[in-house]
């Protein structure tokens, strides 16, 4: 994890995609943030990417490859694996099966979205001021 690496949001509404950049603006983030669409496009991105991302918001429910599809992968590949990359689940659904089902892998949390801005907001600043602070194998590389 590199402090100063792009956070990557894997969501396909792009209703959630805006909301979240108004967000990450408001708070005024330096970090790129890339979108994708599915898992697929953001697998495709992360096993060729020479940055070292900042941390991972992941929608679970997706077209092509979902959520679960996708850390499912990513625990089974070493390169991507060893990115040590943070994985946080942020969703709309927030079902118990669903939650247990996505802890079986090795997220680093699950978040059901807060409805209006103002709590979303609240949201996002937890969960970055908290891997901003946290010691993490990639805080000690060149690139935090």
């Amino acid at each position: 994890m590199s402090l100063r690496g792009p956070i990557i949001s894997i969501e396909d509404d792009a209703d959630d995609q805006y909301l979240l950049k108004s967000v990450l603006e408001e708070m005024k983030i330096p970090n790129a943030v890339h979108f994708f669409d599915n898992g697929l496009e953001a697998l495709k991105y992360l096993e060729v990417t020479k940055e070292q991302p900042f941390l991972i918001l992941c929608d679970i429910n997706m077209p092509v490859m979902n959520g679960l599809e996708l850390r499912q992968y990513i625990d089974g590949n070493d390169y991507l694996k060893k990115k040590s990359i943070p994985f946080v689940f942020l969703s709309t659904s927030g079902n118990a099966g669903l939650v247990e089902v996505a802890y079986e892998s090795t997220i680093q949390g699950y978040y059901k979205k807060a409805s209006g801005f103002d709590a979303f907001k609240k949201q996002i600043e937890l969960i970055i001021e908290y891997w901003k602070a946290c010691l993490h194998p990639n805080n000690f590389s060149t690139n935090s």
